[in-house]
């Protein structure tokens, strides 16, 4: 009997088995998966820990998903919140080529920083 079910235990996993992920993200998220296959099978089979059923009903509420999405957010707007910088410092330099050529052309010569500085 134990052969058997040890058989069938490993035509399941074959079954289940995915392809290597590609990012380190991917890689989590099959872990993860993994992980929560495990503590599947030993609340099923009434095995797991006190450690283990507390810990899946935490990560398992509302607010604990709510958290996640809101640190998800927070970090799209921290990427939204730097790609504005870089661009501004981008536009600040093309404003500066432009004047400068305005100067130029108009027989002031180029503004130089370091000369105001100096002053």
């Amino acid at each position: 009997m134990i052969i058997v079910a040890r058989a069938s235990k490993q035509r399941q996993m074959a079954s289940s088995y995915s392809p290597p992920a590609l990012t380190a993200e991917d890689r989590e998220d099959q872990l993860i998966a993994l992980a929560f296959d495990v503590a599947e099978e030993r609340l099923r089979d009434r095995t797991a820990s006190n450690q283990l059923v507390a810990e899946i009903l935490r990560n398992g509420t509302i607010k604990e998903r709510l958290q996640k999405e809101k640190l998800q957010r927070e970090n799209e707007m921290l990427r939204a919140k730097t790609e504005a910088i870089e661009a501004q410092k981008h536009t600040d330099e093309i404003y500066r080529k432009a004047l400068d050529a305005m100067r130029t052309y108009a027989g002031l010569g180029a503004y130089d920083d370091d000369f105001e500085e100096d002053n």
